[in-house]
């Protein structure tokens, strides 16, 4: 068996690594576009979270005053039993 000649194997390398290259910048543009799209679903999700929180503090402004200041229940393990 003779080895093949030193600029064959060389070739072949440079093939291997070129298939290689062209695989990692299929994978490489993949892996950008999944990045943008979950961004871009990240942003929606913030975006909702903050209208969601303004909804609910416009709900808090509107309760009566009135309401923060009543007095809570005891638990029931505190109230005074009769005897």
């Amino acid at each position: 068996m003779s080895n093949p000649p030193l600029i064959e194997q060389i070739a072949e390398r440079v093939e291997r690594l070129l298939v290689r290259h062209e695989e990692l910048h299929r994978t490489n543009e993949l892996l950008t576009q999944q990045l943008q799209a979950l961004t871009h679903e990240r942003d929606s999700l913030k975006s909702r979270l903050m209208a969601a929180r303004a909804r609910v503090d416009a709900l808090i402004d509107r309760l009566p005053a009135a309401a923060s200041v009543l007095p809570a229940e005891p638990a029931p393990d505190q109230q005074e039993t009769a005897s």
